[in-house]
């Protein structure tokens, strides 16, 4: 039963998450904490992991939160549901898009969905940071400061405006994941 339901909540992420992995990640969120699946802690370490492996990240997350409740088997349905959306839109509109885009309903919906997606990456940001640094995984928790945590994040911050002033380019994302790698390497093992 464990397939199904995995499958299923999957393909529901899939289906009704718009804006790419990051937007995914607040459904993700709210559906694995709602089965019991994973811990809070256990899901922010998994989208660390997820996000330095090499896939889009609500892939990823989809086949480790498999993996670990249904194995090998479990890691496949899930990844399946997650994408099988996004493969049937794409053949659709892939077919269709020059007839689509001349429609004032389609600019106007994807328009509208526009601010919605930078929304759902903006909150997913807000409440992994509250989580991670701060400690506030939901209403009433007791604010714990992370420090090692917000001085990874304030190095990583210093890191990229220095590099956008001095450099005129902002820093890759594989550099700033093998500092923030180093860095936790670092702090957490004092």
């Amino acid at each position: 039963m464990i397939y199904l339901k995995l499958f299923f909540v999957f393909l529901q992420v899939g289906a009704f998450s718009f804006g790419g992995g990051y937007g995914m990640i607040s459904l993700i969120r709210e559906k694995v904490l709602a089965y019991g699946w994973l811990t809070e802690e256990e899901l922010l370490s998994m989208i660390a992991v997820a996000e330095s492996t090499p896939g889009p990240i609500a892939v990823n997350m989809a086949t480790f939160v498999g993996s670990a409740q249904g194995g090998f088997l479990g890691a496949l349905l899930a990844t399946l549901g997650v994408v099988l959306p996004s493969f049937i839109l794409i053949l659709i509109i892939a077919a269709l898009i020059r007839n689509l885009l001349k429609y004032a309903g389609v600019k106007a919906f994807l328009g509208g969905i526009r601010p919605c997606v930078v929304g759902l990456i903006l909150a997913t940001a807000i409440t992994l940071f509250l989580s991670t640094a701060i400690g506030l995984g939901s209403i009433g928790d007791t604010p714990a400061v992370d420090f090692r945590g917000v001085i990874i994040f304030a190095v990583l911050i210093v890191i990229a405006v220095v590099a956008k002033l001095a450099f005129k380019k902002k820093p890759t994302p594989i550099m700033m994941i093998l500092i923030s790698a180093g860095l936790g390497m670092l702090m957490y093992s004092l």
